[in-house]
This record gives structure tokens, sequence and C-alpha cells, in this order.
């Protein structure tokens, strides 16, 4: 007996993981064929001998209606047939009568095997019977009929022929039936061999991919399930190529906006170097004092950008804990933070009630980038605008708005990129990726960002982000 594994699974057959899937299916066809050949040919060889039974049992009994209604249903007439005759036709010819007697064509010789139904028929217990029987070892269809009372014709007939026929329809199905399963695994081969060609060209995809690292995509044919396969691994290649472009922009650009602070950096510690080396020229209390100030202000850059930059670089979602929150207490955090370090920049909010499932400290971080963005832009004084607007039952827009020079329009598309600064701004503390984080924050709260115009004359930048409002 079987038994499977104790996690229920089917053990596999260690020979069939070395057999190709083509192979599989050529032979899973021609044990489909085979199955089928043997169901057919015991169909067929049952229905044919029963046929050929049922037409020989018809025949006789003809026959020997006609003997029972003839003289031949006299013992005296029926002991005067040669048996010659009979032999000719191999037929064996007998009267039996209800007590067991019986006579047939000149003695016992040519007397047919009776038995039990027969004498039911000369006892009139049945009409009519018809078996087959053996004699000899030879096989005789024997047919009996009434022929008078207390009496039956009985005829039997020799089954050589019809078992010749037999044989020869025995031998012919299974060879005919083995034709058909070697066809059938030729057919199953084939048809494997064609069927999977596009999971071929996908294989050597793969292969090439591992390989060389292109990501080239697959030609595309028919509509079927291999051809949406297909297209499928063609999307993941897209996508593939499309954030390894988006990692080599990264690197090129994080590489470019790393060198010119760690260039300053190493200018200003080789100067203080050279100051301190004997023999040097002494340099002045205030030069010094001004240079430490630098390479701070170039350390605290350095940090916020490769803290961005790490930020950004993520791929996948933080493992943190997504839970209800309440907007307008993310925003008025983020302000409180804001408001320290923005001078004599004011922020007016108009808050409204809202309710969203997110990240709090990502979101405080997003908002808070937002404002630093428009206390930077804002002229002394200014006035920075933190308006959350509910677009209807389910979205709300959270609006940053300043007074400051606003954007240029054909910077607008491109103030959410990746260390995209507009010609103005070049010159300007930052790192470029303050934006980029607002709209990842964004995207990953299944919300979008934009930029425009602000009514105020400034930039005004907002942000889509789902939820409601809470019902009191």
């Amino acid at each position: 007996m079987r038994h499977g594994r104790p996690d229920g699974s089917v053990p596999r057959i260690a020979a069939l993981d070395q057999v190709s899937l083509r192979a599989r299916i050529g032979i899973l066809a021609a044990l489909v064929a085979a199955l089928a050949v043997v169901l057919v040919s015991i169909a067929a060889f049952v229905t044919v001998r029963a046929n050929i039974l049922e037409t020989l049992d018809a025949n006789l009994l003809q026959r020997a209606s006609a003997a029972a209604q003839s003289e031949l249903a006299d013992p005296r007439q029926l002991a005067t047939i040669p048996t010659e005759v009979l032999g000719a036709g191999d037929i064996r010819l007998a009267l039996l009568l209800s007590d067991g007697r019986a006579s047939s064509a000149e003695g016992q010789a040519s007397a047919p095997p009776l038995g039990v139904d027969e004498l039911a028929v000369a006892q009139g217990v049945e009409t009519s019977s018809a078996r087959t029987a053996s004699e000899d070892g030879i096989q005789y269809r024997v047919v009996a009929v009434q022929a008078g009372p207390g009496q039956a014709l009985v005829i039997a007939q020799r089954l050589d022929s019809t078992q010749q026929v037999l044989t020869k329809l025995g031998v012919a199905l299974p060879i005919v039936g083995g034709i058909g399963v070697v066809l059938a695994a030729f057919a199953g081969f084939f048809i494997a061999r064609a069927g999977l060609r596009p999971v071929d060209r996908l294989t050597a995809a793969t292969e090439r991919v591992a390989a060389t690292g292109e990501l080239r995509p697959i030609p595309v044919e028919g509509s079927d399930e291999l051809a949406r396969l297909t297209r499928s691994f063609n999307d993941m290649l897209g996508a593939l190529a499309a954030s390894q472009e988006q990692q080599r922009r990264l690197v090129a650009d994080a590489g470019h906006e790393l060198r010119t602070p760690l260039t300053s950096m190493r200018t200003n510690l080789e100067l203080l170097a050279a100051a301190s080396r004997p023999g040097a020229p002494t340099l002045p209390d205030s030069d010094r004092a001004e240079i430490l100030e630098d390479v701070q202000a170039q350390v605290a850059e350095l940090s916020t950008l490769v803290g961005d930059l790490v930020e950004l670089a993520r791929d996948d979602v933080p493992l943190v804990v997504h839970e209800p929150l309440e907007l307008t207490d993310v925003v008025l955090r983020a302000l409180e933070r804001a408001r320290r370090r923005a001078g004599d920049v004011e922020f007016v909010p108009m808050l409204v009630p809202w309710t969203l499932v997110g990240d709090s400290t990502a979101l405080e971080r997003a908002v808070l980038n937002l404002l630093d963005n428009a206390a930077k832009w804002s002229p002394p004084g200014g006035r920075v605008r933190v308006q959350m607007r509910p677009l209807d039952e389910w979205w709300i827009l959270l609006e940053v708005a300043d007074a400051g020079p606003g954007i240029a329009e054909e910077d607008l598309p491109r103030v959410f990129d990746r260390f995209y600064r507009a010609a103005t701004s070049r010159t300007m503390p930052g790192s470029g990726l303050g934006l980029a984080i607002v709209r990842q924050v964004a995207v990953r709260h299944g919300g979008a960002v934009w930029a425009g115009r602000a009514p105020e004359g400034g930039a005004l930048l907002a942000v889509r982000l789902p939820g409601r409002q809470p019902r009191f």
C-alpha cells in the first residue's frame, strides 16, 4: 500500500523528475490512447461476438423450427438421414423426449450435446433454448425447439469458423490499437513541442537576463494563455528595466550632489591641515572660524542628503503599522516644528477634522518638507497658508501656498523629481529631495501631488489623500 507524506502530499516519483515536459506529455498521450484502445477493443470484441452468436442462433432456431414441422420430427425418419449429410454442414441433429431418451441420425455418433436446457424444452417448460457446449474439445452452438408434445428437436453446429473469426479479430484489435498508441505518443510529443515553444522562448529569455542582464522584451504571438504569460513576463521585464534605470539615475544624481559638498569639505580640511604644519603661515582666527563653520554646514548638508537618499532609495514600503490617525494632528505637529526654524515667516493654518489610515511619521515628514520649502521661498515677514479642503466624502486636499516668487511654468512638471532644482534655486541650501519625499509618501498612501501658482502670488503645492471626516 502506498502511503503519503505526513503533510498529506503525495511523494514524487524520482524517475519522472528526469523526464522532460515534452516526454511527459507524450507518455500521457500514449497512456490515454492505450486506455482508450483497451476499452474500445474490449467493447468491439464483446459486441462482435454477441452479434455473431445472435445471428448464428437465429439461423439455427429458424432451421430447427422448420425441421420440427417436417417429417424429421418422427424418430424413424430422423434415423434414415446419413451422417455424411449432416457432417458436411458441421451439423448434429437429435430428437429428445421428455423422459430424457434421445434418437439421432444413424445412432449416437451424430448426437448433439444434450443437457438440462434441451430437456426443459422437451418437457414444455421452455419454448426454445440456445447455449454453447463443449464435447471432446470441440465447441458447439446448441439450440432446441419444441417438436410436438413431450419432445424437442435439437440442432448443434460446430463453432470452428466462428472461433477463427473471433481469434483474428482478437489479434487485429491489439495490433491496430498498438499502432494507435505509438501514433498518439508521437502526436503528443510534437504537439507538446509546438505548444511549449513560447515556454522555450521564456526560458531562453530568463537565461539571457541571468547571463547578460539584458532586458529585451519577447515577441508575442496569439492571444492564448501562453501569450498572456509572455505579455506578463514582458511587463515584468519593463518594470525591472525601469527600476534599473531609476537606480542608475539615483546613483548618478546622488554622486553629482555629493561631489560638491565633499569637494568643499576636502578643500577646507586640507587648508586647516596645511595651516597646522610647522613653519606654515598662521591662519587668522576669523578665517579658521569661518572654515570650521563652513565644514559644519557641509556636514549637516551631507547628513540631510544621506538621510533623504536612504529614504528614497528603498523600493519597498517601510515595515510600519498603518493605523487610523487624525491628519489635523499630523499637520499641527509639523507646524510646530516648522515655526521653530522658519524665522519671522508666519504660518496661517486652516484645518478641518480628517481621519485616514497611514504612517503618521512619514506623513509628518512630508508635511514638514512642504512647510520648509514654503518658508525658504517666502520673503521676510511673509505668510504661508496651510489649508485642508475636503474634495468630497472620501478625499481631502492639503494646500501649502507661499508669497514668494512662485514656480516657473517650465519647472512645474518637475518640481517633485529627485534632485531637480530650478535655475533660481541652485544657489540655495537643500538636497533637492524634499519634494520627492513628499510625492513618495503621498503615493504610498494612495494619494497624489501637484504644483501650481497660488492666489497669493507664490507657489502652491498640494497633496491629495484618501480618508473621511469623522462623525461625532
